[in-house]
């Protein structure tokens, strides 16, 4: 059973198929597109793609936005599921004060984290870092529990208020220093430095709460961007909202199956 996993962010539409949906099932094929170019995926990416089995998605985006993605869905008429989060799901529980108001893409990357961990026996407190039009920051204990984690702005965001709040701050993006001379590297070392100081935080304060050292994963179209300024040792890594797609399907479709046979037992 094929799986075809969308990740929906605030900029782009990234995905991927997949042979199976497990985690370390061989991808087929996988793009990315930026928004407004969604209406031409039926007639560009997706094509002569073999129509999956299964669709899979996290969205952030608009409704506006989940609506155009399904209307391309319909060359294959493909109804996705879109993950809202929930108390538990896929080995990780979730202390949110309120669970489905944590944004999708955290949980499913939170998810795809834990179970790497688990695929490699590391048991493990872990930070699990986002970055890209915002920036999140996510503390799980070794048992598998979500603790709670940070919002930020991205890069671009924070370049955006400080343009819009101050006076002659309109310059070009700058590179990252460790003694800045000039606005423009002053603005971008400063955004840079903010994301690595919450990361560093986050860590610290896992390590006090759980007396290990955590696992830090990062991921998001923007975390090659930090790899550089990083103070912890972290892992890079690609496809963590994918590998969190996969192991939710793997889940959900055991667990139908599973009733399946309880139904056909009484």
């Amino acid at each position: 059973m094929s799986l075809l996993a969308l990740d929906v962010g605030n900029t782009r539409l990234k995905w991927a198929l997949y042979e199976r949906p497990a985690m370390g099932a061989r991808m087929i094929a996988h793009g990315v597109q930026f928004l407004e170019n969604i209406d031409k995926l039926t007639e560009g990416d997706w094509i002569n793609l073999r129509p999956p089995r299964m669709v899979l998605g996290s969205v952030v985006a608009s409704d506006a936005i989940k609506r155009r993605v399904e209307a391309q869905l319909e060359i294959w008429d493909a109804a996705p599921e879109w993950v809202v989060p929930s108390a538990t799901e896929a080995g990780l529980v979730n202390g949110y004060d309120h669970p489905a108001r944590l944004g999708a893409d955290r949980w499913v990357a939170m998810i795809g984290a834990r179970q790497r961990l688990l695929a490699r026996q590391q048991l493990r407190p872990c930070v699990v870092v986002m970055v890209g039009t915002a920036v999140t920051v996510e503390a799980i204990d070794t048992e598998g529990r979500f603790l709670g984690g940070c919002i930020l702005p991205g890069h671009g965001i924070m370049l955006r208020a400080l343009e819009s709040g101050t006076a002659g701050l309109h310059v070009p993006t700058g590179v990252v220093k460790p003694f800045p001379t000039n606005t423009s590297d002053a603005l971008t070392s400063g955004g840079t430095f903010a994301i690595a100081g919450a990361v560093q935080r986050m860590v610290d304060q896992l390590r006090q709460h759980s007396g290990l050292e955590p696992v830090c994963l990062m991921t998001g179209g923007a975390a090659w961007k930090m790899a550089p300024s990083m103070t912890v040792p972290f892992e890079l890594v690609d496809t963590l909202i994918f590998d969190g797609l996969l192991a939710i399907a793997h889940h959900r479709l055991a667990e139908r199956a599973s009733q399946r046979l309880a139904n056909s037992t009484q």
